[in-house]
C-alpha cells in the first residue's frame, strides 16, 4: 500500500501587515480619559515602532456599555472595513475593552477570522492568530464548551494521525459497500448498481438519462433518499473508491463553534491510498469514464456562451433572479420564484432582445445628457472634496487633538480636586473643553463619510470615461452592457429600472413591439 500525502504551499507575502487599534473607555471617568489619551498616542507611535506594520485607522468608542455591540459605531465602523478587506490585524488593550459580553465576543472573533483578520489582546498576550480555539478568552460559565473543542481537536488529531499511517478508512461506506469491522465490504445488490452505472455511462448514455432510468426501474438509494439524481450519478462516476483507492481529508471539521463541515480546498493536506479497499470496477474502466467526462465537459464549454443577463434581472417583491426560458424559438427572462411555485409576486416575463434594445436606448440618453447628469456630480463631489486635505491624515490629526483635549480635562479635574481651581473656573475650562471635543467628533464623522465620497467619485468618473468613448448604436454591445450594468429590476412588463456602475439608477420603458402580455 503506498500513500503519498499532499501538502498545499504556503506562499510568504512581504507586505505589510495593515493593522488597526481598537479603544473603549466611559466617559464618566477621568481616569479613563486619560487612558483614552495615551492609547491614542501609544497606536500612532505603535506604527514607526514597528516597520512591519501599516496603521490603518484608531477606532474609539467612548462612553457606551461594552455589553452591548449595537450601540458601539466605532465598533461597527471596525467590523464593517474588516469585510470590506482593508485590515489583517487588529489590536486592543484588553478582553475587557472589546466586549464583556461573552456570546458577542464569540460571535465577533469567529467572524474575524473567518475573514483572515487576527486580535491581540496586549494586557493578557492573546493572539488568535496562533490559537486553535477561541475558548482561552471566554468566562469560566463557558466551561463546557471548552470540553466540547478540546474533544473535537483530540478527534481530529486522531483522524489525522490514521489517515497518515494509512490506517483511517471512512465513517460512513459510500453506495455498492457495507463498512464492517472497519474495512469496506461489496454489497452485492448495490455493487451491481454501481458497475451499470459505469457501464451506462461508457455506452455514452447522459447521467440525467441513468437517472432517470435508476427512478423508472425504482432502484432504492440509501439514508431514505427517494430518487436519483444526475448529481448522484455523477458522484459515483468520479468516486475513486470504485476502483479500490481512496482520497483521504476531501473535507474536515472546522475548529471553532459551531462546529461544521467545509470542503478541503488547500487548507490541509490530502491523502491518496492507492489499494484501500476491494474495488467494484477495474482501473481501466474508472479511469475511461474520468478521460469521457473531462471530454464532455470540454465540449460543453467550448458550445457553451455566457449570457449577459444571467443573474442581473431581479424581481422586485421576491428579490429572485430571473431565469431564462426558451419558447419557440423567443427567449424570455421570468422570476426564478414565480415560476417555480415558490413565491406570490405578480408575473413578469420580459423578452431577450426587449431587454437588450431598451439598455441600448438607455445608453444613448445617458451618453447625450452626461454633462448634465453624471458631470454635475462628479463637480460637486469634487468641489467638496478639494476643500480639505487627506482624509486619513486629517482623521490623524484629530485623534490627536481629542487626545491632547482630554488629557487637559484630566490635569484641570485633578486641580479642582486638590482645591486649587475654583469650581465656576472649573466648570468653564471643562465645559469649553466638552464642546470642542464634540465639534471634533463631528468633523471626525464627516470626514469618514467624505472615504466613501471619494470611491463614488472614482465610479463616476469610470462611468464617464466609458461613456465618452462608446458610441450606442441600435445593435447591442454586451461589453458596454458588462461595463456599465450592475443589476436591473423588472418593475414589470414594461419598464425596467438600470442600476450602473456610479450608484445611478435610470428607469427606461419597454418598447411597445417588445412587450410581453401580463399573466
Amino acid at each position: 500500500m503506498n500513500i503519498v500525502e499532499i501538502t498545499p504551499v504556503k506562499q510568504k507575502s512581504e507586505v505589510p501587515i495593515r493593522f488597526a487599534a481598537y479603544c473603549r473607555v466611559s466617559s464618566d471617568s477621568e481616569d479613563q480619559l486619560h487612558s483614552f489619551a495615551a492609547q491614542i498616542r501609544y497606536y500612532s507611535e505603535y506604527e514607526r515602532k514597528h516597520p512591519e506594520y501599516t496603521l490603518v485607522d484608531i477606532y474609539a468608542d467612548e462612553g457606551l456599555t461594552g455589553t452591548d455591540m449595537k450601540k458601539r459605531d466605532e465598533l461597527n465602523r471596525l467590523i464593517c472595513d474588516c469585510k470590506k478587506g482593508k485590515i489583517d490585524r487588529i489590536i486592543v488593550k484588553s478582553i475587557s475593552r472589546f466586549a464583556r459580553n461573552t456570546e458577542e465576543l464569540l460571535t465577533i472573533l469567529r467572524m474575524l477570522k473567518s475573514l483572515g483578520v487576527s486580535v491581540y489582546f496586549e494586557e493578557q498576550g492573546i493572539d488568535t492568530d496562533k490559537l486553535n480555539m477561541e475558548m482561552i478568552v471566554t468566562f469560566p460559565g463557558m466551561a463546557a464548551q471548552q470540553e466540547s473543542v478540546s474533544i473535537s481537536r483530540n478527534m481530529r488529531w486522531s483522524y489525522q494521525k490514521r489517515m497518515e499511517s494509512g490506517e483511517f478508512n471512512c465513517c460512513s461506506p459510500a453506495y455498492g459497500y457495507d463498512l464492517i469491522d472497519g474495512q469496506l465490504v461489496p454489497k452485492k445488490d448495490e455493487a451491481a448498481i454501481v458497475r451499470r452505472i459505469f457501464s451506462l455511462y461508457l455506452q455514452g448514455v447522459g447521467t440525467q438519462n441513468i437517472a432517470n432510468l435508476l427512478n423508472e426501474e425504482g432502484i432504492p438509494r440509501r439514508y431514505d433518499q427517494e430518487k436519483w439524481y444526475a448529481s448522484t450519478v455523477k458522484y459515483i462516476l468520479k468516486n475513486e473508491r470504485y476502483m479500490g483507492d481512496a482520497i483521504l481529508q476531501k473535507s474536515f471539521t472546522t475548529e471553532t463553534m459551531p462546529f461544521c463541515k467545509v470542503m478541503n480546498k488547500g487548507q490541509l493536506p490530502l491523502y491518496y491510498v492507492e489499494n484501500s479497499n476491494i474495488a467494484l470496477v477495474k482501473k481501466d474502466v474508472y479511469k475511461a469514464a474520468q478521460e469521457l467526462m473531462q471530454s464532455r465537459k470540454a465540449n460543453t464549454d467550448c458550445k457553451r456562451r455566457p449570457v449577459p443577463l444571467t443573474g442581473k434581472l431581479r424581481c422586485p417583491e421576491c428579490g429572485r433572479v430571473f431565469r431564462r426560458q426558451l419558447t419557440n424559438g423567443i427567449v424570455y427572462w421570468l422570476c426564478g420564484g414565480k415560476s417555480a411555485g415558490e413565491t406570490d409576486c405578480r408575473y413578469r416575463r420580459v423578452r431577450q432582445d426587449a431587454v437588450y434594445d431598451t439598455f441600448m436606448m438607455m445608453a444613448a440618453k445617458l451618453k447625450d445628457n452626461r454633462k448634465e447628469l453624471i458631470g454635475t456630480l462628479i463637480g460637486q463631489i469634487k468641489t467638496m472634496q478639494d476643500k480639505t486635505s487627506s482624509i486619513q491624515g486629517k482623521v490623524r490629526q484629530i485623534d490627536k487633538e481629542l487626545a491632547d483635549l482630554s488629557a487637559q480635562n484630566l490635569v484641570i479635574t485633578r486641580l479642582h480636586t486638590s482645591g486649587i481651581l475654583p469650581s465656576a473656573e472649573y466648570t468653564a475650562q471643562t465645559s469649553e473643553i466638552n464642546n470642542k471635543i464634540t465639534a471634533l467628533r463631528i468633523e471626525r464623522r464627516k470626514k469618514l463619510s467624505e472615504d466613501e465620497d471619494d470611491a463614488w467619485l472614482d465610479s463616476l468618473r469610470e462611468l464617464n470615461e466609458i461613456l465618452e468613448n462608446t458610441d450606442p448604436s441600435a445593435e447591442f454591445d454586451e461589453k458596454l452592457f458588462e461595463q456599465l450594468v450592475q443589476s436591473i429590476i423588472v418593475d414589470d412588463c414594461t419598464q425596467l429600472t438600470f442600476h450602473l456602475l456610479g450608484g445611478i439608477e435610470l428607469a427606461e420603458r419597454i418598447n411597445e413591439k417588445g412587450r410581453c402580455k401580463s399573466a
